[in-house]
């Protein structure tokens, strides 16, 4: 999905490049979007579905609970989430034919044995789960009042969750950054069977492509810790446009 200013067309382009260069299989990939200017023709565009949502959160991942509906345009089946902030970095397919059928997601790096997903990346069935999109519009402020955050809601409400395998998704700042002197001089390594890598926050893969982490001019003094070097497999499955 992309809707905003936040993440520009590139962010597509760079995923559809990435999906089809780590995918064996036919694979399709379908922006929700709100402007599909200078998007590849390849990746099909669609309007972003509607959703009764709050206006203090239309602009946040809430919106994201709009993709649970039903019917989702003529979608059916397994539909594989991705945010436009992540890097693919290995095959794909394992994420279609791991638990068919099922709810799949990140368990949430931040929050490791509280059973809290991280929807950057995740698997649902079409219609299955739909309950999730019918009671947020129902419920939107009560909901966002109890969960606060999208991705506890979803965890929270559906029952058959399981989480990906540990090293098919990393987090670029939790995971794989070295720590503070060592990032100065040594880029985040990758394991051999991660597949997706997820920059939330900053850095964004640009910037570290860029090797510069955007530090607010009144805490500059961030500058000492919020350095990056930038990986080989970054180069490889990423690009600026």
């Amino acid at each position: 999905m992309k809707w905003g200013t936040r993440y520009n067309y590139n962010y597509v382009n760079n995923l559809y490049e990435a999906i089809q260069k780590h995918t064996l299989k036919p694979t399709k990939l379908i922006c929700f979007t709100d402007d599909d200017s200078n998007i590849s023709n390849s990746v099909l565009c669609r309007a972003l579905p509607k959703i009764n949502i709050p206006r203090e959160i239309s602009k946040t991942p809430w919106r994201k609970l709009s993709i649970w509906q039903y019917p989702l345009f003529d979608l059916d089946g397994d539909i594989l989430f991705l945010d436009l902030d992540l890097v693919i970095t290995n095959n794909l397919d394992k994420f279609f034919s791991f638990k068919p059928g099922t709810f799949c997601v990140i368990e949430n790096w931040t929050q490791i044995g509280k059973n809290i997903g991280n929807t950057s990346c995740f698997r649902f069935p079409v219609k299955k789960h739909k309950y999730i999109f019918e009671e947020f519009e129902k419920n939107s402020h009560l909901l966002w009042e109890k969960y606060h955050i999208e991705q506890v809601y979803i965890s929270k409400t559906i029952k058959e969750q399981n989480f990906w395998p540990r090293n098919w998704c990393k987090s670029f700042k939790h995971n794989l950054l070295p720590k503070w002197p060592i990032r100065i001089f040594k880029p985040a390594s990758l394991p051999s069977d991660t597949s997706v890598v997820a920059f939330t926050g900053k850095p964004d893969p640009e910037d570290v492509l860029n090797e510069k982490w955007p530090v607010p001019k009144n805490k500059f003094y961030k500058k000492i810790y919020k350095q990056v070097k930038c990986p080989d497999w970054l180069i490889d499955n990423w690009k600026i446009n």
